[in-house]
């Protein structure tokens, strides 16, 4: 059995395609954050197995994995890979899912706080402009959110379309957006790895 502090620290971003890879890098590269780039993709192509292999081989931490379903309905292969996951908890420590708002119609998920497209942190969740939802609907919709409904206990920031949100969050001004994601969910992990 593996010791909890030497678990590998992971955040999880639903999104794969070359814009949001673009984005998560250039926001993880100012965190010093490392990002498994094999993980990127529209669909998610690596299996669970595949990914936790590579979490384990990070020359650091924490562990930035994409994963992405391509707007498949019920459970698609970046969700397979959250799930996965999630069954390694003596191996890797999630600390948290920037859940990206797609056009998908889908139940969605309710997410613990959003960033909305000016980078501020709101209340509920954003459509994939950045914009946010209106006060009825509590729930961020996306194509890759749907299984994190059964993991309560995660953090779930949800956050408009990565590299995009009308220029707000594109690579070459910093992915703005992006990093306040990381921020946001490392800020929150600090109390626990001390």
């Amino acid at each position: 059995m593996t010791d909890l502090n030497t678990r590998v620290r992971v955040i999880i971003v639903t999104d794969g395609d070359l814009t949001a890879q673009e984005a998560v890098e250039t926001a993880a590269n100012d965190l010093n954050l490392f990002v498994l780039k094999a993980t990127g993709g529209n669909p998610t192509r690596l299996t669970g197995s595949q990914v936790l292999n590579q979490i384990l081989q990070a020359p650091y931490d924490p562990v930035i994995v994409m994963v992405d379903d391509k707007g498949q309905q019920g459970t698609g292969p970046g969700e397979k890979v959250i799930e996965y996951l999630l069954n390694y908890p003596y191996q890797v420590k999630i600390l948290g899912i920037v859940a990206v708002a797609s056009d998908s119609r889908v139940r969605g998920v309710e997410v613990d706080f959003s960033i909305d497209a000016e980078g501020k942190v709101v209340k509920g969740p954003v459509k994939k402009d950045g914009t946010r939802e209106k006060p009825k609907n509590r729930r961020l919709e996306g194509d890759t959110v749907e299984i994190l409904k059964k993991y309560p206990e995660l953090l779930v920031v949800g956050c408009g379309d990565l590299g995009k949100m009308q220029a707000s969050d594109i690579a070459a001004y910093g992915a703005f957006v992006t990093s306040r994601c990381f921020q946001e969910i490392l800020e929150r992990s600090r109390t626990t790895f001390v």
